[in-house]
C-alpha cells in the first residue's frame, strides 16, 4: 500500500505510546475480544505488553496513512539461552535448533491492522519495514492454526512451520511456530561483485 508514514520504536518511546498501542489492538482483535477469550482481554493484552516493552531490544512499527495510526507490529530478539520462548515446545526439534545468543532470532510477537484498513496490504507492510534492518539470522513467530487467514499470509512471505508449543501465559492457546530466515532482502549479489 502506497502512502504510509512508517514510526519506529525502542523500547523506552514504545512505553510512551503504550495507549496508541492498546487502541490499535482493541480496534484490530474486536472480534475475537467479544467472544470473551481471556487470553484476548484489553487487560490481558496491556499485561503483556508491559511485559514485552521492559526488554531492551523491542522493536515496534506503527504505519500512519495521513497522520492516522492503522497498524503495528513488534517484537524483540531472543534473550540467551532461551529467553523462555523455547521452553514450552511440545514438538522435538534438531540439537541446538532452540539455543539462543541475544543475536539469533527475532520475535515477531504481533502484526496487527485496524478493521477499516485490512486487505490492503498493510500488515504485509509492516512486516517488511519491522524485519527489513534487524541483524538476526532468522525470525520466528507464533500462530494459532486455526487462524487460517494468517497461517496463509504467512505462508505466503515466506514463513515455514518449525514446531508446536503452548507457553506459560495464562488461558495461552496451543500455536505453531513458524520461521523465516533474514536478511528479509538479503544485498544482491551481482552489486556486491563490482
Amino acid at each position: 500500500m502506497r502512502d504510509l508514514v512508517f514510526h519506529r520504536y525502542d523500547a523506552a518511546r514504545a512505553r510512551t505510546v503504550h495507549d496508541l498501542v492498546t487502541g490499535i489492538y482493541l480496534d484490530a482483535y474486536g472480534k475475537t475480544i467479544a467472544t470473551g477469550d481471556p487470553f484476548q482481554t484489553e487487560e490481558a493484552f496491556r499485561r503483556r505488553l508491559d511485559a514485552y516493552t521492559a526488554r531492551d531490544c523491542f522493536d515496534l512499527v506503527i504505519a500512519y496513512h495521513e497522520g492516522e495510526a492503522i497498524g503495528q507490529t513488534f517484537g524483540w530478539a531472543l534473550p540467551p539461552p532461551d529467553g523462555g520462548w523455547w521452553r514450552h515446545l511440545l514438538t522435538p526439534v534438531e540439537p541446538g535448533w532452540a539455543e539462543e545468543d541475544g543475536h539469533r532470532t527475532f520475535a515477531l510477537s504481533e502484526i496487527m491492522v485496524r478493521q477499516a484498513w485490512t486487505r490492503r496490504g498493510v500488515a504485509h507492510a509492516l512486516h517488511d519495514e519491522l524485519l527489513s534492518t534487524r541483524p538476526e539470522s532468522r525470525a520466528t513467530l507464533l500462530v494459532r492454526p486455526s487462524n487460517i487467514t494468517a497461517y496463509r499470509a504467512y505462508a505466503h512471505w515466506g514463513w515455514r512451520k518449525a514446531a508446536q508449543l503452548r507457553n506459560a501465559l495464562p488461558h495461552a492457546p496451543l500455536f505453531d511456530v513458524l520461521t523465516l530466515p533474514l536478511p528479509l532482502h538479503p544485498p544482491d549479489a551481482s552489486l556486491q561483485q563490482r
